[in-house]
């Protein structure tokens, strides 16, 4: 058997580095921290007011020596905007959600949102404590996402087909869906097309075929959370008979594959014999039973 011999010094110095090594995370771990904290996303509806969240945290063993110093900017570059405290182009416009200095939260209210106002905004603070001195620290800044009223209606080339509208600021992640009876129905057009204006904005449109009478909801998502939603109620059948034929449309989602809807059929020779097992069984018994009384 092949046995290494380290040297002793080698041994040492190799578990003296393991030791500073945890001992340097340990104590940056614990020292003291100011941090400021935004979202990295929200959203708003157009000509609605929007809270732009900022949080400055301190760690329990850190004191402010004096009040700090807040600025908002909007899309920091060379030409930064200041949002806080109000340039020319946000006067009248902007709040603090808290008023008392001494407050660590640090957001702004952002009134009647407009198309322009889409894009990022870094909140930014001056800090003097007794540890660290004077500093400064930002957040990671916030993309605001505008979006406007849905519009759902009937096609006006079409009254068996169902559109749905809605114009949202240019950054991608909005996603527009059609549901029916819970079901997300597939779509027969869809698209994303420029506005016409000079505004900053895109129009998302989605079509389906109408499935019936009842309540049809647009809803407008991003990524994975409902960001708004209008309703759309359909009494009169496609064929254009009696509204109430429309009360034997399925419920019932059905699987879509390459293109062609598979309804599946209710099994019932299979229930039949589920329940056929049982009775067989004691009828078995019984069977024996009678035998053995014989």
């Amino acid at each position: 058997m092949l046995r290494i011999v380290l040297p002793q010094s080698l041994i040492l110095n190799k578990w003296g580095w393991t030791s500073w090594m945890f001992l340097y995370f340990m104590v940056l771990g614990t020292r003291s921290l100011v941090t400021v904290h935004q979202p990295p996303v929200i959203t708003a509806a157009l000509g609605h007011d929007v809270i732009m969240p900022c949080q400055l945290r301190l760690t329990a063993d850190e004191k402010m020596v004096k009040l700090p110093v807040l600025y908002w900017l909007y899309a920091p570059h060379a030409d930064n905007v200041k949002v806080w405290e109000p340039s020319e182009t946000y006067t009248g416009r902007v709040d603090l959600l808290d008023q008392n200095e001494k407050s660590s939260n640090k957001s702004i209210l952002l009134k009647s949102v407009r198309w322009a106002d889409s894009g990022k905004y870094l909140c930014k603070l001056s800090v003097f404590t007794e540890k660290e001195k004077s500093f400064r620290r930002k957040g990671n800044e916030t993309l605001l996402m505008v979006y406007d009223n849905i519009i759902i209606n009937l096609t006006n080339h079409n009254d068996s087909r169902l559109q749905c509208e809605v114009n949202v600021s240019g950054e991608p992640g909005f996603v527009l869906s059609i549901i029916h009876n819970e079901c997300k129905l597939p779509t027969v057009g869809s698209g994303q097309r420029d506005a016409v204006t000079t505004q900053p904005y895109v129009t998302l449109s989605e079509s389906v075929s109408l499935m019936g009478v009842g309540k049809y909801e647009c809803q407008l998502h991003l990524k994975d959370r409902l960001v708004t939603k209008s309703i759309f109620h359909y009494h009169v059948t496609v064929s254009g008979e009696d509204s109430d034929a429309g009360n034997n449309v399925s419920t019932i989602c059905s699987t879509t594959l390459s293109g062609l809807v598979v309804v599946f059929p209710e099994p019932w020779l299979l229930y039949i014999a589920l329940l056929l097992v049982p009775i067989t069984f004691l009828l078995g018994i019984l069977t024996a039973r009678v035998l053995c009384k014989s």
